[in-house]
């Protein structure tokens, strides 16, 4: 575990805090650390939800430390780069529900870190853009490729191709975040909102993401089939069982991620 990095385990849900000061960049440390920690949150059956901040009132993430590419090393922004992606990939497939608390400044990979997860909560002073191509770079942290899905193409253009920044209610607007909240609040709306995951059966939960993310990749009309075989084989589960006795017998279910 990176010290850029702090988590804290709250119920069923993993806090994540990225604290790199003064910005909360991520550096070649804490990028493979997140990527072990999210596979080690994978493992681990009774976390059920992730809350990703940043560490003070501005950043959420200011992305990458531009120093790291001053010199124009190739071999040191191939292994930078792929630190990305491969953290961020697996943000994005993590199991459980992934929820972005964006408390200010989320700037290039720290934008991208938060369209990794799958829901986005901003307080109102945050600031969202991808300004890689001003500095002769590109959003390499999946950012050309999330951005689009989330908001259309013709905003993902005006961000990357004409650097444009964007306040919170305009995130709202576009649907670049579920959620704007007052400052100071982002982390605790996420955690409130991860407690009610944990109402939900983690096994149904991953099954609907994998079905939901499927539709990035593929035809609606192909996925269907699979759909319905997900549905099925969540008979194999103990949540099943767990959640229909719940409900007949007017009680909380008793979930056990199996």
């Amino acid at each position: 575990m990176s010290e850029q990095l702090h988590y804290e385990r709250i119920g069923h849900t993993a806090l994540v805090t990225i604290q790199n000061p003064p910005a909360n960049t991520w550096t070649e440390d804490s990028l493979p650390a997140l990527k072990a920690l999210v596979e080690s949150l994978d493992a681990d059956r009774e976390i059920y939800a992730l809350v990703l901040t940043g560490q003070g009132p501005k950043f959420f993430s200011a992305g990458a430390d531009l120093n790291v590419f001053a010199d124009g090393d190739k071999a040191r922004a191939r292994r930078m780069i792929t630190y990305f992606g491969q953290a961020f990939e697996t943000l994005a497939r993590f199991r459980g529900v992934s929820i972005a608390a964006i408390n200010g400044y989320a700037m290039g990979g720290g934008l991208e870190a938060a369209m990794a997860c799958d829901i986005r909560i901003a307080e109102e002073h945050a600031v969202m853009a991808l300004p890689e191509a001003s500095v002769g770079l590109l959003p390499g942290g999946l950012g050309t490729q999330h951005l689009p899905w989330l908001i259309g193409e013709g905003w993902a253009k005006r961000m990357i191709l004409c650097g444009e920044r964007i306040d919170a209610p305009t995130a709202l607007r576009i649907g670049l975040v579920e959620e704007v909240v007052p400052a100071g609040t982002a982390r605790d709306k996420a955690l409130a909102l991860a407690e009610k995951v944990a109402k939900q059966s983690p096994s149904s939960v991953a099954a609907c993401k994998q079905l939901i993310q499927a539709a990035r990749s593929q035809p609606m009309w192909s996925a269907l089939p699979l759909e319905r075989e997900k549905f099925v084989d969540l008979f194999d589960t103990e949540d099943q069982r767990e959640g229909v006795a719940a409900f007949l017998e007017k009680r909380a279910p008793s979930w056990k991620n199996r």
